[in-house]
């Protein structure tokens, strides 16, 4: 486990590394970006494909979660930042149920950054967004 100065200097990191992909791929409008950071200290970061039919939309983190995966690294760490354009401040996007779903595959330990309407950064673990997560109910009482 990482302490909590550590785990502030990957937040940050994160936050910083998300914003600066973001400049560069969408340096004008609407821009957004979700990274991950791993066990094995990756940080991958990926964006929401343009499809042409929204049914197939896939969120922001989806690839950086798959990339995970693909490499066996546990992800430690996400967050999804967005802005209106490129006058705009970012902001945090808490993660969607389906990819706190997604998450959980890591544990209930995994710090996942939340919206703060002052725009602070806050990481929280999914633990304290989802107290009473579905799979608790299939835990052995010893867990």
């Amino acid at each position: 486990m990482t302490s909590n100065i550590q785990s502030h200097e990957i937040e940050q990191k994160l936050f910083d590394a998300a914003a600066e992909f973001v400049q560069q791929r969408y340096p004008q409008g609407w821009g957004g970006a979700g990274a991950v950071y791993t066990d094995a200290g990756s940080l991958l970061i990926s964006v929401a494909p343009e499809v042409i039919n929204d049914a197939v939309h896939l969120c922001m983190e989806t690839g950086a979660y798959l990339e995970a995966h693909k490499l066996n690294e546990r992800v430690t760490h996400s967050l999804c930042i967005a802005r209106d354009d490129e006058h705009s401040a970012f902001k945090v996007l808490t993660p969607c149920g389906i990819c706190q779903e997604r998450l959980f595959f890591w544990g209930e330990e995994v710090k996942a950054a939340v919206y703060d309407p002052a725009g602070q950064l806050i990481f929280k673990t999914l633990n304290e967004l989802q107290p009473d997560h579905w799979s608790k109910a299939y835990r052995n009482k010893h867990d």
